[in-house]
C-alpha cells in the first residue's frame, strides 16, 4: 500500500509538472477561434527598430548587413540602438554609421530596459520593432509584420525566431526544442486570441502602449503583456521570420536561464494585479504558459523524491548498490539521450534557482553576453 500511495502522489505531482508541456497545448485546441482581418489597402504604419548591445562586437558587422537589407526592403524604416557602457568596440563599431542607425549610450551600465525607456523617449512612430544585436531579421519579413497592425484589434505581433545552430552541443539541442514547442504554443494561443507574452529577440508594438518598467524587471515580458491588459490583441506570426545563435555552452544557458527567470517572476508579481482584469480565456493561458512553468520545477522534484521513495520501498536496500551502480555505468559511458536529459534538467533547475532569487529579493539590472556567441551569418 505505501508503494501504491507514493506512486499515485509522484504521478498526480508528474501530471501538474508536465501540464504546460504537454496538456496546455492540446487544450488550446477547444477555445473558441478569432480571425485576424488584414487590410492590404490600409496605409502602413510608421515603423522604428530598437535593440541593445552589450559587447556585441561579434555580431555588430553581421548587424549592419542585416540592417541596410531591411531598409532596402523598407526605405522608411529607422533604427535606434542603445549601447549599455560596453567595454570592446560596440559602440565604435555602431556609431561609424550614422546615417543608418541612432546610437544611444549612458556614462555607466544601466540595464535594457533602462536603455530601452531611453529610446522609447525620443521615438514618434507608430509602431516600434523591439529584437537584440544578435538577431537577424528576414528583410522580406517587415511588410509582413506591418500588415497585422491593419487590423485595429492588434496592438502587438510576435516574429518567429529559427536558432542557426540548434545542433552544435547539449545545450543548443535542448534550447531549440524547448523553443519549437514555444513557438507552437504560441502560435495555437493566437487563434483563440493572444498569446502570453513576447520573447525579446522579435516583437513588435503600437508605441502608444509602451508602459513604464522598472529597470529590474523583464521588459519584454511587460511590454508584450501590457498590450494585452490595453484590450489589444497580441499574436504570433509564423510568417515573420528572424534567425539567432544559440548559446553552446552549458554554464552561460543556465546563468542566462536564472537572470531571465528571476526578472520574469519579478515581473510576474509586478503585473500580478492586472492578470485578474484579463478575460477567463487569457487568464487560463497565462496559467497554464506562464504561471505554472515557473512552479513546475518544484512540481517534478517533488515527484521524483516520491517515485525513489516508492522504488526504494519495492527493491529494498539490498538492491540500491546494483541500481547505483548501473546510474554511474550511464553517466560514465556519457549515452546521448542521458546527456540531454541532464541538460534539460538543469535549464529547469536554473529557473527555480531564478526564481528563489526573486524571493530573496535579487536583483539582475544588467546583462553579460555569452563569450562563445558567434555572428549569425544568413
Amino acid at each position: 500500500m505505501v508503494v501504491i500511495a507514493l506512486l499515485l502522489g509522484a504521478f498526480a505531482f508528474g501530471l501538474v509538472a508536465v501540464f504546460p508541456y504537454v496538456i496546455y497545448p492540446w487544450t488550446l485546441r477547444l477555445l473558441p477561434g478569432r480571425s485576424v482581418l488584414i487590410d492590404t489597402s490600409a496605409p502602413p504604419p510608421s515603423v522604428t527598430l530598437v535593440f541593445c548591445a552589450y559587447n556585441e562586437q561579434a555580431s555588430v558587422p553581421a548587424k549592419l548587413d542585416n540592417l541596410r537589407a531591411i531598409r532596402r526592403a523598407w526605405p522608411a524604416i529607422r533604427f535606434h540602438c542603445f549601447v549599455d557602457k560596453s567595454s570592446d568596440d560596440t559602440l565604435a563599431l555602431l556609431a561609424a554609421h550614422p546615417g543608418l542607425v541612432t546610437v544611444h549610450t549612458a556614462p555607466r551600465r544601466t540595464g535594457k530596459a533602462a536603455g530601452m525607456a531611453q529610446m522609447m523617449a525620443g521615438c514618434d512612430s507608430d509602431v516600434v520593432i523591439f529584437t537584440d544585436a544578435n538577431v537577424m531579421l528576414d528583410p522580406e519579413s517587415l511588410p509582413r509584420l506591418l500588415g497585422y497592425f491593419s487590423d485595429p484589434e492588434i496592438g502587438g505581433v510576435c516574429g518567429t525566431l529559427h536558432y542557426t545552430n540548434a545542433g552544435d552541443s547539449s545545450a543548443t539541442i535542448t534550447s531549440s526544442a524547448y523553443w519549437r514547442l514555444e513557438e507552437r504554443i504560441k502560435r495555437r494561443e493566437s487563434l483563440s486570441g493572444s498569446t502570453m507574452g513576447a520573447d525579446g529577440s522579435i516583437f513588435a508594438t503600437r508605441r502608444a502602449l509602451y508602459p513604464q518598467v522598472p529597470v529590474h524587471l523583464l521588459d519584454d515580458m511587460l511590454v508584450s503583456m501590457n498590450v494585452v491588459f490595453m484590450g489589444y490583441r497580441l499574436v504570433s506570426a509564423p510568417d515573420v521570420i528572424a534567425y539567432e545563435t544559440a548559446v553552446t555552452g552549458s554554464a552561460a544557458e543556465f546563468r542566462r536561464r536564472r537572470r531571465i527567470a528571476c526578472r520574469a517572476y519579478l515581473t510576474h508579481a509586478y503585473i500580478r494585479r492586472l492578470l485578474l482584469a484579463m478575460s477567463w480565456i487569457d487568464l487560463y493561458k497565462y496559467l497554464g504558459h506562464k504561471l505554472l512553468r515557473w512552479y513546475s520545477v518544484w512540481l517534478g522534484l517533488i515527484s521524483a523524491e516520491l517515485a525513489l521513495m516508492a522504488l526504494a520501498a519495492a527493491i529494498g536496500p539490498a538492491l540500491w548498490p546494483l541500481a547505483t551502480a548501473a546510474v554511474l555505468a550511464a553517466l560514465v559511458t556519457g549515452a546521448r539521450p542521458l546527456q540531454l536529459a541532464i541538460e534539460a534538467a538543469g535549464q529547469f533547475l536554473a529557473t527555480g534557482l531564478g526564481m528563489i532569487d526573486a524571493w530573496l529579493g535579487r536583483r539582475y539590472q544588467t546583462w553579460d553576453t555569452p563569450a562563445d556567441r558567434v555572428a549569425v551569418t544568413r
